[in-house]
């Protein structure tokens, strides 16, 4: 009998040289994706931009900003076929535990209102409404308003 070892997903910081993976991944589950430029502007702004890796597969990232106490996660996505899996979860564990690691108070986010997925992720966290940006998001039919929720760290 021969034991075939799995290797564990593992988080590390995201590379310029990777945004290929992140583009196939944000592209395929989003009718409104972040474009390579965001993400080469995140890398060269400093913020916190992780990816969550098992073996070479891509399965999911995130970008948080952490700045004067407070931080905004931007980004946190997890491939399509690794949803419903436990990796939206931990990718969030993760920033928030980036987050307080870094003097963060607060972390704050916006999510669609028709991101049922997303949002009970994040109320399973804790996170409460705070306000509507009206409009905020691009969508099929015109703009989408953004739930902004907030956590305390």
């Amino acid at each position: 009998m021969s034991a075939v070892l799995k290797r564990e997903p593992r988080l590390a910081a995201m590379r310029e040289a990777e945004l290929a993976d992140v583009l196939a991944i944000e592209n395929a589950i989003y009718t409104h994706p972040w474009t390579r430029g965001n993400f080469a502007d995140s890398l060269r702004a400093g913020y916190q931009c992780w990816t969550w890796r098992g073996g070479n597969q891509l399965i999911g990232y995130f970008i948080l900003l952490v700045a004067a106490g407070e931080a905004h996660l931007l980004n946190l996505s997890v491939a399509v076929e690794h949803q419903r899996r436990g990796h939206g979860s931990t990718l969030l564990g993760e920033a928030m535990r980036l987050a307080r690691g870094r003097g963060a108070l607060h972390v704050f986010l916006e999510v669609r209102p028709s991101n049922g997925g997303a949002k009970a992720l994040y109320s399973r966290f804790g996170f409460q409404q705070v306000a509507v940006r009206p409009g905020y998001y691009p969508a099929q039919d015109g703009r989408e308003d953004a739930l902004v929720l907030t956590l305390a760290l």
